[in-house]
């Protein structure tokens, strides 16, 4: 059972990130902030649902939402700041998209960096404690993956309709057989023999 609040009704907003960890596409944030009568049944940590059910209650959650935003930041970008800047970089700028100014932010995970001098809190697994997290993880995840089905039609043999980015075989075969493309972050380690990477310029 997901808590409905830290402490402020109406004026805290859940901060969640989808694809920190992905070779491939944007690292993705939401932020959500939810009515204080906000109730609906199966919203959970995005990682623990379904496709089908994500983007089912992605329609819900936007419909309730007193104020959302999702914001991406691009692997060009990943690579300049670094994964764990970028991420919360993507959360700022969630939060500069909101419709309104929230009083107080709670934020999934161990670490944040400080927006505008707001309140917040850091929720270790949050995304299965509150529900405004939950609905952060659920919007972030829906959106990137949504985003990572249009590359996919650019560059199909990369499988991004089934692993979204991630480092699955099937990925990282496809980077030794057809090199890189201009959606990978060269940061990560893409494979073993990194250095034997090449470009690849068309899909």
């Amino acid at each position: 059972m997901l808590e409905p609040f830290y402490h402020n009704p109406e004026t805290e907003a859940g901060l969640d990130e989808a694809g920190r960890g992905c070779l491939a596409g944007p690292v993705t944030a939401a932020a959500v902030i939810l009515p204080s009568d906000f109730d609906l049944p199966g919203l959970n940590d995005s990682k623990k649902l379904s496709a089908e059910k994500r983007n089912s209650l992605r329609i819900e959650i936007e419909n309730q939402a007193l104020a959302f935003a999702v914001a991406m930041i691009n692997n060009i970008q990943i690579d300049k700041l670094n994964i764990f800047r970028a991420s919360y970089a993507a959360m700022h700028e969630a939060l500069r998209k909101l419709g309104r100014k929230p009083d107080f932010l709670l934020v999934d995970g161990k670490f944040f960096i400080p927006y505008e001098n707001i309140p917040y809190k850091c929720i270790i697994k949050g995304d299965g404690k509150y529900a405004s997290i939950a609905a952060a993880s659920v919007l972030a995840k829906t959106h990137r993956d949504e985003y990572m089905l249009r590359l996919h039609e650019e560059y199909p043999v990369y499988q991004w309709d089934k692993n979204k980015g991630y480092p699955t075989k099937s990925h990282r075969r496809a980077i030794r057989e057809h090199g890189l493309t201009p959606y990978h972050r060269r940061s990560f380690r893409l494979l073993n023999e990194q250095t034997e990477i090449h470009f690849r310029k068309h899909g």
